[in-house]
């Protein structure tokens, strides 16, 4: 696999990169998937850059990204196959609109500096007429013509976009420090014992909580390890699973080099899974942060009494 990916960084296209081991390894994986398959295609939320390459070689077919929202009539952005190049990127826009970045100085994002960096906007035909007896809204995303898609990218050299982060969600503490809260949840979301982590952080307060499903199997695996009995609802309100938990997120703070105000100061266990039923996510697995606020008020508000 190494040496595949190797020759594919390099340039060489994937069905070049290492023709031996496709026929030998590789051609098992095409004849589960269909034998036929020649495409993948991803969309909604960002592929890791692992994932991606990974695919990209065992599958032996052209793993693209693309980006677009409901107001910009789906696909925007979309990398070009069999490009090595664009593996991590949603790639050039498509033909039929226009796009910029427009810098965000409040999170030191500069569209003109060296590396443009600053909220995706969009213009063209293919946007939305406004959002239906919402013309207040309608005229907060919609500015000279051009849609303000709320998210934040890159360009690259090769003329390809990197969704980098989310100006919508960003939060100012108390000490005027403003946070993005998906980036610092990306970050954290590494650690092995979580299967997903929600950051909130109250204006009126200069440090982080969170709330954290974590990775049954894994969180029992380090129970045991450590002489810790119970059921996974009763390890969740474990002194010693939270204590356990903030460390890992405290070492990987460090590690990643994060700035003070950006380390979780508590965190709360929840067994169950943030789930739709609750209102918490979207169809796509996105956090309803508003109504994620509204369910777990009192527990945020014991997180900060507890982390003073």
């Amino acid at each position: 696999m190494i040496r595949k990916l190797d020759s594919m960084r390099k340039g060489i296209k994937h069905e070049k990169a290492a023709p031996f081991f496709d026929k030998l390894v590789f051609s098992k994986v095409k004849e589960r998937l269909g034998g036929k398959l020649r495409f993948i295609v991803s969309g909604g939320a960002p592929l890791a850059v692992a994932v991606e390459e990974f695919l990209r070689v065992v599958t032996c077919a052209s793993v693209v990204q693309g980006y677009g929202l409901t107001e910009t009539c789906a696909a925007s952005f979309v990398a070009i196959p069999n490009d090595f190049s664009m593996a991590g990127t949603v790639g050039p826009p498509v033909q039929h609109l226009d796009a910029r970045l427009e810098s965000v100085p409040e999170m030191g994002y500069d569209a003109l500096s060296s590396i443009p960096r600053g909220e995706i906007c969009i213009k063209g035909n293919i946007l939305f007429s406004g959002y239906y007896k919402r013309e207040d809204l309608t005229q907060e995303v919609m500015v000279d013509g051009w849609f303000h898609t709320g998210d934040v990218g890159e360009w690259q050299p090769n003329g390809s976009l990197k969704i980098i982060d989310r100006k919508k969600n960003i939060f100012k503490l108390s000490q005027g420090e403003y946070v993005a809260v998906e980036n610092l949840e990306n970050v954290y979301g590494v650690l092995q014992e979580i299967d997903s982590i929600w950051i909130y952080g109250n204006s009126f307060e200069f440090f982080l909580v969170a709330v954290i499903n974590p990775n049954q199997q894994a969180f029992e695996h380090w129970a045991q390890n450590n002489g810790i009995s119970g059921s996974f609802s009763e390890l969740c309100e474990s002194s010693r699973a939270r204590e356990h938990i903030l460390s890992e997120l405290t070492k990987i703070a460090k590690e990643k080099k994060l700035k003070g105000y950006e380390f979780i100061k508590a965190v709360h266990l929840d067994p169950l899974p943030f789930d739709m039923e609750r209102d918490l996510i979207t169809p796509t697995y996105k956090k309803k942060r508003p109504q994620m606020l509204k369910h777990y008020q009192a527990t945020i508000d014991a997180l900060y009494k507890i982390a003073k």
